[in-house]
């Protein structure tokens, strides 16, 4: 079997910045792989192209240049955010925003995003929203560990559905997420 679209893909990596001799910033064993679905863009679209055709035990090495895999940081990712966001019971939370802390938030339509505090100012604190990788050129070495056929329930939700990464929340039986699934595909029900 090889890797193509709607085939549930396991590998393992090494993911260096900036060349094969660059620093590690993320390993992938294999008692812990990536396991996704291939072509629904969970993953960057230029790794998935570099992975394709690949069948189980294949290795790989490839170069991401940054302008396809997070792009060049951008000044309009660095935001002023009033202060009193960050008050928790009227007290500014001095421990969770200070410099170099990475904050989850929410932006106005809900989608989910990390903020790094570049600084603290008086009435508002700047934080960076670009990725963490914005700027840097990815190099991945791995081998691919497993593939098999989506099931048509991991088809129609566009992740992954198994006993051991969903516990309780989807219920295969019926063939559907129960309301405690996380919409973003994060958590409980598998997705990368």
């Amino acid at each position: 079997m090889v890797i193509e679209k709607d085939k549930v893909v396991s590998l393992i990596y090494e993911l260096r910045v900036d060349g094969t001799s660059g620093e590690i910033i993320e390993s992938l064993k294999e008692d812990k792989p990536l396991t996704f679905i291939y072509g629904t863009g969970a993953l960057l679209s230029k790794f998935e192209d570099n992975i394709n055709g690949l069948k189980s035990g294949d290795a790989f090495s490839f170069l991401l240049q940054c302008g396809d895999a997070y792009g060049l940081g951008t000044e309009e990712a660095v935001v002023e955010i009033p202060k009193q966001v960050f008050e928790v019971e009227g007290e500014f939370d001095k421990e969770l925003v200070s410099v170099g802390n990475a904050i989850p938030m929410m932006d106005g339509e809900g989608n989910r995003l990390n903020g790094v505090v570049v600084s603290v100012n008086t009435e508002s604190v700047t934080m960076d929203f670009n990725h963490p990788l914005a700027g840097d050129n990815l190099h991945f070495t791995g081998k691919i560990v497993g593939i098999r056929d989506a099931t048509s329930e991991e088809l129609q939700h566009g992740h992954l559905h198994s006993a051991s990464n969903c516990g309780s929340c989807c219920d295969s039986d019926k063939g559907d997420c129960g309301s405690d699934c996380n919409t973003d595909k994060s958590g409980c029900c598998e997705g990368h």
